[in-house]
């Protein structure tokens, strides 16, 4: 089991930038993937950027260069910054993190991103 807990959401401008963590409450290291989704009011959940235990990351196409996922393993927390922020980018953010033996998917409670125009 792991207990993951999101931070760093608020109000922002548009233009503006936001660092998201998500601390685990034990090691990520064998945590296969780690990724943040995102849910805009009366929208699915949707993947936003993930990072495996490897390092690989891939992002939605609306987000490439402007989001950045990392993982810091020695402090079992996941960053998602994120930089030139657009209105459309208003969200509850969730963290997520995938161990595949056995398979398992975990969720913290979400931070929510509120971009101003």
């Amino acid at each position: 089991q792991v207990q993951l807990v999101e931070s760093g959401g608020g109000l922002v401008q548009a233009g503006g930038s936001l660092r998201l963590s998500c601390a685990a409450s034990r090691s990520i290291f064998s945590l296969n993937v780690m990724a943040w989704y995102r849910q805009a009011p009366g929208k699915q959940r949707e993947l936003v950027a993930q990072i495996t235990s490897g390092g690989r990351t891939d992002y939605v196409d609306s987000v490439k260069g402007r989001f950045t996922i990392s993982r810091d393993n020695a402090k079992n927390t996941v960053y998602l910054q994120i930089h030139s922020l657009k209105p459309e980018d208003t969200a509850v953010y969730y963290c997520n993190a995938v161990s595949i033996s056995p398979i398992t998917f975990y969720w913290g409670q979400g931070t929510q991103v509120t971009v101003s125009s």
